[in-house]
Parts: C-alpha cells; sequence; structure tokens
C-alpha cells in the first residue's frame, strides 16, 4: 500500500506543468499622496520574465497590465425626455464598480487575452463591475453598464491602454499608468499578466496605497469620525467668511 502511495504520488508531481515563465516587476511608487495640490500622479510599471527552460516560439508572449482601484456600489439612472423635460426613468443597482480602472496590453486587448481568461481573471472593465439583483423593469442591463463605463472613460477614471505596454526581446516590459487628480482613497490592486495564445500563464500582484496626507487627511478624518463638530467647524468659517466680506465692501463703499 505505501508503496502504491509513493508511485501515485510520483505521477502526479510529474504530470504537474512546470512554470517555465515567471515575472519579476516593480514600480516607480508603491504609495500616492493625495495633498491640495494634486494635480494627478503617473506610474511606471517595469518587470522581466524570467525562464527555467527556453520559450515557446510558436505562441507570441504578451503582457496585460490591470491597475484597480477600490469598488463600491452604485446606482445607474437612465434619463428620458418627457414632455419636453429631461427626467430619470429607469435605474440599476451595481453590486461593485470600481472607482479607477486601467488595462494596458502590449497588442490589442483580444489578441492578448481570450474569452475564457477574461472571465476567469476578470481582465476587462466590463468584467470588473458586479450587478446586482436586477429590477424586473430593465430589459437590458448591459446598456446601463456601458452608460457608466462612458461617462468614467470621459472623466479619465476608466482606461483601456492597448498596444502601450512596450515589450523588449520577449523579456523585459514596462509601461506607464496615469492617475486622475480624482482619486479615490484606498488601495489600488495592480496585477501583471504573461499570456500565450490568449491564456494566462504567470501572474503577479500588487498594490498601490493612495492616501490623503496633511490638512486634506485630518478635514477627511474630522468629517467621518466627528461629523458634528465638522458641521459646526464649517457653519462658523461660512458665518466669518460671509462677516469678512461684508464688512470689506463697506470699508471699499466708505472710500
Amino acid at each position: 500500500m505505501l508503496r502504491f502511495l509513493t508511485i501515485l504520488t510520483v505521477i502526479l508531481l510529474t504530470s504537474l506543468p512546470a512554470r517555465a515563465e515567471e515575472i519579476v516587476a516593480g514600480l516607480s511608487q508603491n504609495r500616492v499622496s493625495i495633498t491640495a495640490t494634486f494635480v494627478g500622479s503617473e506610474i511606471l510599471i517595469f518587470g522581466a520574465v524570467k525562464r527555467d527552460s527556453p520559450p515557446p516560439l510558436d505562441l507570441p508572449l504578451e503582457v496585460v497590465v490591470v491597475v484597480e482601484g477600490p469598488s463600491a456600489p452604485i446606482t445607474v439612472r437612465k434619463k428620458d425626455k418627457r414632455f419636453g423635460i429631461w427626467v430619470n426613468t429607469d435605474a440599476m443597482e451595481l453590486a461593485a464598480a470600481p472607482s479607477f480602472y486601467a488595462v494596458a496590453s502590449s497588442a490589442s486587448l483580444d489578441q492578448s487575452i481570450s474569452t475564457l481568461e477574461d472571465f476567469r481573471h476578470l481582465i476587462s472593465v466590463e468584467r470588473s463591475i458586479q450587478i446586482s439583483d436586477n429590477p424586473f423593469n430593465i430589459d437590458d442591463p448591459r446598456e446601463f453598464t456601458d452608460a457608466l463605463i462612458r461617462i468614467r472613460e470621459k472623466s479619465g477614471l476608466y482606461k483601456r491602454l492597448e498596444k502601450t505596454v512596450k515589450l523588449t526581446e520577449d523579456t523585459l516590459f514596462e509601461t506607464r499608468v496615469a492617475l486622475p487628480a480624482n482619486l479615490t482613497e484606498g488601495d489600488y490592486r495592480t496585477r501583471i499578466l504573461l499570456t500565450r495564445g490568449g491564456d494566462v500563464t504567470s501572474e503577479y500582484e500588487t498594490v498601490i496605497n493612495v492616501q490623503k496626507v496633511g490638512l486634506e487627511r485630518w478635514i477627511f478624518n474630522l468629517a467621518h469620525e466627528k461629523p458634528l463638530i465638522y458641521g459646526l467647524l464649517s457653519l462658523v468659517i461660512a458665518i466669518a467668511a460671509g462677516w469678512g466680506a461684508s464688512a470689506a465692501f463697506r470699508m471699499i463703499l466708505r472710500t
């Protein structure tokens, strides 16, 4: 019995595919600080492919890079013109949608990864959006997800950066992802995937931390942890600003 188990273990181990390619990668920065003068940032993502054996020559190597911001539920509303007035007609609740999403690839995305692998690894932005239970009056849920993608693409929050990953001699790669000024605070999941023939052969993951600092952090914490004090302070500042503007205007009129 022991001999049989030993032989079975050897067969199973030898039948497992060897990991011929592995990603060795890094980022220009792992932390982004949001200040009052923050106008955006750019992350350089670079690395190399480590191999234990010569690469296959029949299938080209492609690299896909995904940067995904924190996800949160969101309601997408549809507007129609009724009696000359634009009104909300239908609405759909999305269980989770990333606040920021960028996918870069060395070739076109369709060429870099297959549809099956896209479903498995959730690469494209369409796969990253989770739809909750749909209302019965929604005939086409994709109409709402497409609308959200269009809106966030215009604001620079969703990016499809095809053919922007520079791949040198099937070994070295690099790309740059621009982060806009209107970032949501949190951890930005960063993934790098190697593919051959549309299939993922290796994956590497790290995190970019985006955080408010300085006065912005103090105001953010005050608003969320002590909303009453924040409200009173805002009221005092508004009254002081109004009184100061009124006093300055009176002085100008007197002169």
